[in-house]
């Protein structure tokens, strides 16, 4: 019995399994396209045909049936590189070795409907039966190239996500395609819209262009583009007036927009629209002979056929543009010639190409019809004797974008099946290209980055977008004249911050009378020394502007707002003001340690004869004139200012009173000597003190007088430097300070002259040696001072100064104490009266 039964169940198993329906496909569609059958399928959606209309519904019919119509030859090498670009990978034997690339490919026509059932005829397959019992193998395509329009692309790839097929467009540039979580099989080798509008801008803040117009078309690209741009400049330059082309042709509106623009101060003008939407502008703009405009292009009609005419070049000549980055690929050319037709139902695209492009029909379409006024196609026909944008290959743009996609879907497909099978991180842990599925070319594409034959590098970032390289043309005029577009500079977003934009400036094209780049501002930069200031009601970008406010100063042009002035002064806290400190302390403690040594040996010979008294007050007098030094360091106050002139005129003249007694006791000292002439008795001790403070008082009146009728006081001085306040001491009465000065002068140049005139005195009396020495380093270092003083900017002044009382006053403390303390510390032996008296009788 149980024989039996398992006999029976076995023959209900058989009739079941051959009794099981096929799958079968709801519904084909009447698709242009090309097909080459592969170890492994991309698929492809072109725009090809410009225009569908749908048929007539009738009840013999499905209903939705739509008619391409306007083949374009120039859209038809789109399709043509895709098929190149598999054909150069499948005779590579180091990409995808022993593996053959296949293509199912289809003309949208420019319509959704059409591009969705592209899609839909791509990831079901082209067998109207499949058996789904026994589903086993490869999906119909791995991955889809296309669709070139946004619009389009979005509803695709709604689709395609679902399944993990990665759709790569060569042209769909609307950012909204950069989401991944609404996207995340979505990527491109085009960069995204937003990219285009940080180029312009970049553009913009190049030329220093701030007063703009833009124009955009009535769309979600137009729309988007502006507010972006918006944004985008927002920092730096201002937007004059923003207008939006009608998609209808609306002629007041039109030229109310051509109106405005021409009115506008802005010579830059930026638009954000296709060729098409822009052509009834263009042809208002040109009527109303609008010139003395930039017009700066978007990537979507920079290179727009419709407008690069000589009627349009006289008002756009010279238009800077954004455009898709072109490439060159090697061979592409002869590849296009070869192209021939065949009648196999898939690859109908070829057949209507060789209608349209010899403007012929074959014999199996006009079997059966009247064609008597249309020339018949013989395949025979030459390519190479045709002259179309089909053959033109030197402005690729979207064929060089869908070639690189190729290329990237190539070699991810090539690292699948090199990955190491142990670390693969698929769950099945093969790589073999037997079992490869669209999400695991997604996979790989999300990690792709190679470099292009021409050097083009090429990678998606996280949101699937290509790196964003634009090429910067300029409409120029040919030398056969007509009208070129000539790249004339390189935008590559991957560069470091500030070098992005590479420009030929010499090639560059301006269609103004002086042939230089324009300037468009609301208002000119401000100068340094002024500041803008907001003109009520209008933008930013327009201002007046005002002078600084006392005490601030810009150091930049176009500054917004004044700072203060850097106040400076000599202080302790600088380098050269700690140098002249440490100088004049030296300088003080010197004087002392002589003026200690002259006390302590105040007995001895040599300090004896040279006046002990006279030697002690010079030696007080030269420490004042060395702290005087300080006084002129640091912050001035009203104290410090008035102590600095006072102290300095004081201990001065009380300095050289000092050297000028001493030269004349010196002279009467010798006249004294000889027979009949003993005058020291008239000019004794108490006549020598007398005369040095008689000297000081003078001084000390004229400063008393000067303090009395304009003291120096603390003043802010910009006058020399005007970025600078320099903070320094006023000296109030000019005949005050050349009075103090003047006195000084004169005492000086009496005690050089006697000091001179006694400079061969016998060495026993003799200081007039080294006086006059001396003095002529002390009326050296002044007389240099005063146009070093008058010459040095800033603190450096009262640096100069310094400098002058500190040498002046080491000159007076060297040239006179210097010999005298070598005999009394180093040579004590001369110290003697009959050492100093045998000197003497030698020099007699």
């Amino acid at each position: 019995i149980i024989v039996y039964l398992c006999a029976f169940l076995s023959f209900i198993l058989k009739i079941s399994l051959c009794d099981i329906p096929k799958c079968k496909i709801q519904q084909t569609f009447p698709l242009s396209g090309l097909y080459r059958s592969g170890d492994i399928m991309i698929g492809g959606i072109f725009e090809v045909s410009t225009k569908a209309v749908l048929q007539e519904s009738l009840i013999q019919s499905k209903p939705g049936q739509w008619k391409c119509e306007g083949f374009d030859i120039s859209l038809f090498q789109t399709v043509q590189a895709m098929v190149f670009a598999i054909e150069e990978i499948n005779k590579d034997d180091s990409l995808l070795p022993n593996i053959t690339m296949g293509y199912s490919l289809y003309d949208n026509c420019m319509k959704l409907p059409v591009a969705l059932s592209a899609a839909a005829a791509l990831i079901g397959g082209l067998d109207e039966n499949i058996l789904d019992y026994y589903c086993t193998g490869l999906p119909p395509v791995l991955a889809i190239i296309g669709d070139p329009a946004s619009t389009h692309s979005i509803a695709i790839s709604r689709i395609l996500s679902l399944f993990g097929i990665p759709l790569i467009s060569y042209y769909a540039t609307c950012p909204c395609l950069s989401n991944k979580q609404e996207y995340p099989s979505f990527f491109r080798t085009i960069p995204s819209d937003a990219f285009q509008v940080m180029a312009i801008r970049d553009i913009l803040r190049h030329y220093g262009w701030t007063w703009v117009g833009v124009v955009a078309s009535d769309d979600d690209y137009g729309q988007y583009a502006v507010k972006t741009f918006s944004e985008e400049i927002k920092n730096f330059a201002c937007i004059a007036f923003s207008e939006t082309i009608p998609k209808i042709n609306e002629n007041l509106k039109v030229s109310k927009i051509a109106n405005t623009i021409r009115e506008s101060s802005a010579k830059v003008i930026v638009v954000f629209s296709s060729g098409s939407d822009l052509i009834s502008l263009v042809k208002e703009i040109i009527h109303q002979n609008i010139t003395g405009k930039q017009w700066i292009a978007s990537e979507a009609w920079s290179t727009s056929h419709v407008l690069i005419t000589m009627d349009i070049f006289k008002v756009f000549g010279g238009t800077l543009g954004i455009s898709i980055h072109k490439g060159e690929i090697s061979g592409f050319l002869e590849f296009l010639y070869k192209v021939h037709p065949n009648f196999n139902p898939t690859n109908k695209l070829v057949q209507q190409f060789w209608e349209t492009i010899f403007k012929c029909k074959f014999k199996d379409i006009v079997n059966g019809t009247d064609w008597s006024d249309s020339k018949l196609c013989t395949g025979t026909e030459d390519i190479k004797a045709t002259a179309t944008a089909y053959t033109d290959v030197t402005e690729l743009r979207a064929s060089y974008n869908i070639y690189k996609a190729v290329y990237a879907i190539a070699y991810a497909l090539h690292n699948f099946i090199s990955c190491d099978a142990e670390n693969n991180s698929f769950m099945n842990k093969t790589c073999r290209i037997t079992n490869v599925q669209p999400w695991q070319v997604l996979y790989y594409l999300k990690k792709v980055n190679f470099t292009t034959h021409m050097g083009d590098r090429v990678a998606f970032d996280e949101n699937g977008d290509a790196l964003a390289i634009y090429d910067i043309v300029n409409w120029q005029e040919s030398i056969n004249g007509t009208v070129k577009i000539k790249t004339v500079g390189l935008y590559d977003r991957s560069l470091p911050t500030g070098q992005e934009i590479n420009l030929k400036e010499n090639e560059i094209f301006w269609n103004f009378n002086n042939q230089k780049s324009p300037e468009s501002v609301c208002s000119r930069s401000c100068p340094p020394g002024m500041r803008k200031a907001t003109r009520k009601g209008q933008p930013v970008c327009c201002f007046d502007c005002i002078p600084c406010a006392a005490g601030e100063i810009s150091f930049e042009i176009g500054i917004n707002e004044c700072v203060l002035k850097e106040i400076e002064f000599l202080s302790y806290e600088d380098s050269m003001g700690i140098t002249l400190t440490t100088t004049a302390l030296s300088g003080a403690c010197l004087s002392i340690g002589v003026l200690a040594v002259f006390i302590h040996y105040r007995n001895t010979p040599v300090v004896k004869a040279n006046n002990s008294e006279l030697s002690f007050l010079l030696l007080v007098s030269l420490i004042l004139c060395f702290l005087c030094a300080l006084c002129f360091i640091g912050q001035p106050s009203h104290l410090t200012c008035m102590i600095r002139h006072v102290l300095f005129g004081i201990s001065f003249v009380l300095s050289v009173s000092c050297i000028l007694v001493k030269t004349i006791v010196v002279i009467m000292a010798f006249k004294s000597t000889l027979p009949g002439h003993n005058i020291m008795k008239w000019f004794g001790t108490s006549q020598q003190r007398g005369t040095v403070f008689f000297f000081t008082f003078i001084q000390s009146l004229i400063c008393i007088i000067w303090l009395t009728i304009a003291p120096p006081i603390p003043a802010k001085n910009s006058k020399y430097q005007n970025s600078k306040i320099i903070f320094e001491c006023d000296i109030g009465s000019i005949a005050g300070f050349a009075c103090l000065m003047g006195y000084i002068g004169l005492l000086t140049c009496i005690s050089f002259l006697l000091a001179f005139l006694a400079r061969n005195l016998p060495d026993t009396f003799n200081e007039a040696k080294f006086i006059t020495f001396s003095m002529l380093i002390f009326c050296a270092v002044w007389i240099t001072f005063i146009p070093a003083y008058l010459s040095t900017p800033g603190k450096y002044t009262v640096a100069v100064e310094i400098f002058a009382i500190l040498a002046s006053s080491f000159g007076l403390l060297f040239s006179i104490f210097a010999p005298k303390c070598y005999i009394i510390l180093i040579r004590p032996e001369l110290n003697t009266k009959k050492a100093l008296m045998g000197r003497g009788e030698s020099k007699k």
